[in-house]
């Protein structure tokens, strides 16, 4: 049975017994979810209706979930069931049915759907707990029995196997797992399950959640009882295909099968080649699903998980022969493999080729001089009788040549070694603190959410009605006072609780005898709470609730605003442009987006135009709402990490741009009045950011620009013509700086001699390692680059300089010396470290800076000492 069809069978099944069927949500969780960075479980979209906190489409529901993990990752390759990208199917039950129906639909779908021999199933049940003061789960064995599965093959086992819980405390419960007896060929006659072996096979796990856990360790029956179910599809596919492993099913095994055709190995070879073609297959396919639900490749978060990934299956095609560039050929057949199921692969195919292709770029150009250097490091610690790598190679193998550290610990252990781990941490630590600039951290945000949720859970829920009016007349559901600030729930409120990216409104209440200003609204699922100043009206009364206008229609104008910009963003540069963020703010927006590299001032022209164009041209923004299915099948733009219910709202630009938003938007374009991009910069790797103004502040920024203008005019002497007398300016200033330049070559030559006079020989190699009377960076290259030149033949060029607290350093390698091993980026790297400073660069040219000039000299004798024990 193909994997298609076991996705169908298993929908089908729960359907036609009541349950929806639910859309896979995104790899990226909810921004409501900080416990993770990326969906780990089949349960995990579902955690706030466990919980409570929403109300789910249906008390039935049947999906098929994405996942990714990484605990395991370096197993990946070495067994034949882990994977970092994977499926879960799973049905779901909010208070429904229980233990009586979950077991024998169990039963049936197994033994009857997918065709499995019921005489070589197993099934394993909660035996017990001492310390909770739970027996064996009677009801699941009673059940198990009458469905006909013998006593024989009812396993009883432990907490820690056969009982289910979210953390120390909270929702928790027995479970019961299904699994497949695949012979003695496996694994020995007395094995069970439950037992480290190979002979049974879980496939499918039933918990039945049916306590709160609490502190102290006592269970409270849920008030709620609740069913959930986790298949793994993989590992299904594998047993219905009668294949060994998770990497021959027919999703996984065309992957192998372009590893074997790209490399001219077999995948029958076994050892390091099999163990390389499965991390190939795995950590292609998982980067395309990451692609394409919004993660690009950074050093940060989820970011890093998704390069850390793609440069594992990097390193290990390298080590199959694979020829640069390959990477992309298994992202596309990911596409072609997947994208039936997952339509979003082929939506998002031109950004995940983008992505795979610079990260396989941008790697490959250190993987081998990383490798070489690694293995040498290896050797060395081999032939000294030490069983580890010192943590501070481990750190340069990191931080010069952009080595993964988990890549590094991998290959290490592969050669029978291992790192100092908490040597390596605080070397990063002390990176980390000298790149501080300082960042405000705020306490006390966890017990804020929590009596928040507690308040709007005692009450029903609010009703919005912020899109059709900004002031309504209304019942107060609730009030809790103090530290000067209450919370408020009212029946209904034209408040905007923040969320996309908009921030909260502000306004005021009133009511007989009082007001009080609305300084927050707080979003709770569908719901929201108001914090207002003082003590708050008393319950129950009428109140006036009126939102600030002003306000609120500058933060329209905005949010339009930040739709046009998006659209245009991705008209200019490609549809691999995703928002990354927002801000949407009444004085400004800020927008973060997936691009590899800075705009420049002709883009961000071109983007500016194109977005007044649209403000222009009147268009109309209509809003509406309608299932997920259809918007999706519209076109409509989701904003990775925001979640979304089955019926969601659709804004529509016409003809520019139609997106998912909940947030509030000015009527036609015309009313956002004028765009103004304030500034564009780097948010985080390959995510850039703009800042931009409209209506009222950017008229305020033009204004700004006319008087700054006019003031040039005055001090230049010409205020009626500011720029002629600039471009006068301008031309005696480029006299005077010909004559200064001409001087200044001159003492550079003139310095060049002496330091040529200074060279000294090092094997086969000319160097020069000295100080510089200067220390601006550019003088320094153009003096390096004097003496190169000067010096002609194989040579290694070091040259430092101070000024003030401020220390330069220039390392040139001829290309000769670049082939005996010789690297600027390397040597730059040791020095620095020195004089506290970074830097980087190309193997034949480095800078760095640093902030401790009493260590230049210093700095220069671990340069020599690199290029002498490299070369000499």
């Amino acid at each position: 049975m193909k994997a298609a069809e076991i996705r169908r069978t298993y929908l089908s099944f729960f359907e036609e017994r009541g349950h929806k069927i639910v859309p896979s949500a995104s790899l990226v969780p909810s921004v409501h979810d900080a416990s993770v960075l990326l969906t780990t479980a089949g349960m995990q979209p579902f955690k706030p209706y466990f919980l409570g906190r929403e109300e789910p489409p249906a008390r039935r529901l049947v999906d098929v979930q994405k996942c990714f993990r990484t605990t395991d990752i370096e197993e990946v390759g070495n067994t034949a069931r882990h994977l970092t990208f994977f499926e879960m199917l799973g049905n779901w039950s909010f208070g429904d049915y229980f233990k009586e129906e979950s077991i024998p639909w169990g039963w049936e779908l197994s033994t009857q759907g997918f065709g499995m021999d019921p005489e070589r199933i197993w099934v394993t049940v909660f035996g017990g707990d001492e310390e909770l003061g739970l027996g064996p789960d009677e009801e699941a064995i009673a059940v198990w029995r009458r469905v006909g599965v013998p006593d024989e093959r009812i396993v009883r086992l432990g907490r820690g196997d056969n009982f289910w819980q979210a953390g120390p405390s909270g929702p928790c419960g027995p479970c019961s797992e299904l699994y497949l007896d695949r012979g003695e060929d496996f694994g020995a006659a007395g094995e069970r399950p439950g037992d480290d072996t190979d002979r049974f096979l879980e496939f499918w796990n039933h918990v039945f959640m049916t306590y709160d856990l609490g502190d102290d360790g006592s269970l409270t029956p849920l008030p709620m009882r609740n069913i959930d179910t986790g298949m793994g599809l993989d590992r299904m596919a594998a047993i219905l295909q009668d294949v060994p492993s998770v990497f021959e099913t027919d999703v996984v095994r065309p992957l192998v099968d372009l590893a074997e055709e790209m490399s001219g190995r077999s995948y029958a070879e076994g050892g390091a080649v099999t163990r390389a073609m499965r991390i190939v297959a795995d950590h292609s396919r998982g980067a395309a699903f990451l692609i394409a639900d919004g993660v690009v490749p950074s050093n940060e978060d989820r970011g890093y998980i998704l390069r850390r990934i793609m440069r594992r299956a990097i390193q290990q095609g390298s080590t199959l022969g694979l020829e640069a560039p390959w990477l992309g050929r298994f992202a596309e057949r990911t596409i072609e493999i997947m994208a039936e199921a997952y339509p979003e692969l082929a939506a998002e195919r031109g950004a995940i080729a983008r992505w795979v292709g610079d990260e396989e770029e941008s790697f490959g150009r250190t993987l081998e001089r990383g490798t070489e250097l690694l293995e040498r490091l290896i050797v060395e610690a081999k032939e000294s009788g030490t069983s580890w790598i010192d943590a501070a190679d481990a750190f340069k193998l990191h931080d010069t040549y952009g080595f993964p550290y988990d890549l590094t610990k991998e290959l290490v252990a592969e050669g029978g070694l291992s790192v100092d781990d908490s040597g390596f941490e605080e070397l990063m630590e002390e990176q980390r603190q000298r790149a501080r600039v300082g960042a405000a951290t705020a306490h006390g945000s966890e017990n804020t959410h929590e009596r928040v949720a507690i308040f709007a859970a005692a009450a029903a829920p609010t009703r919005f009605v912020g899109y059709e009016t900004l002031r309504a007349s209304t019942g107060l559901a609730g009030v809790e006072g103090g530290d000067g600030r209450a919370l408020v729930k009212l029946e209904e409120s034209p408040f905007y609780a923040e969320g996309g990216g908009q921030v909260a409104d502000s306004g005021v209440l009133r009511w007989d005898g009082g007001e009080a200003r609305v300084l927050d609204v707080y979003r709770v699922g569908n719901d929201q709470v108001l914090a207002v100043e003082g003590s708050g009206p008393a319950a129950p009364i009428q109140v006036s609730a009126e939102v600030d206008r002003e306000t609120r229609h500058a933060t329209m104008r905005n949010h339009t605003a930040t739709h046009l910009l998006h659209a245009a963003l991705r008209e200019r540069l490609g549809t691999h442009v995703r928002q990354a963020g927002s801000a949407v703010r009444p004085d400004k927006l800020r927008f973060d987006f997936t691009h590899g590299q800075g705009l420049g001032a002709e883009e961000l022209r071109a983007v500016e135009d194109r977005v007044n164009e649209w403000i222009k041209a009147s268009r109309p923004v209509r809003w509406l709402e309608m299932e997920r299915a259809e918007a999706e099948r519209l076109g409509a733009m989701a904003l990775f990490g925001e979640k979304y219910g089955e019926w969601v709202r659709v804004v529509e630009v016409d003809e520019v741009s139609r997106e998912l938003c909940g947030g509030t938007h000015v009527a036609n374009t015309a009313e956002i009045g004028i765009f103004k991009i304030s500034s564009e910069g780097s948010s985080a790797a390959n995510v850039r950011r703009i800042e931009a103004l409209t209506g009222p502040a950017a008229i305020d920024w033009f204004r700004q620009r006319e008087d700054s203008l006019r003031e040039v005019g005055e001090l230049l002497g010409a205020p009626q013509d500011p720029l002629s007398a600039a471009r006068r300016a301008a031309e005696r200033l480029r006299e005077a700086g010909a004559g200064a330049e001409q001087a200044q070559k001159q003492v550079l030559g003139e310095e060049a001699e002496r330091l040529v006079g200074q060279a000294t020989e090092v094997g086969a190699l000319q160097a020069v390692v000295a100080r510089a009377p200067l220390a601006d960076q550019k003088q320094l290259l153009e003096l390096a680059n004097r003496v190169q030149s000067k010096l002609g033949g194989d040579s290694a060029i070091v040259l430092g300089g101070a000024e003030g607290e401020k220390v330069a350093l220039v390392v040139l390698v001829s290309k000769a010396a670049v082939g005996h091993g010789l690297s600027a980026a390397a040597i730059v790297g040791e020095a620095a470290v020195v004089v506290g400073g970074g830097g980087g660069g190309r193997d034949d040219m480095a800078q760095a800076g640093g902030r401790d000039p009493a260590k230049l000299d210093e700095a220069l004798a671990t340069a020599r000492g690199a290029i002498e024990r490299e070369a000499g």
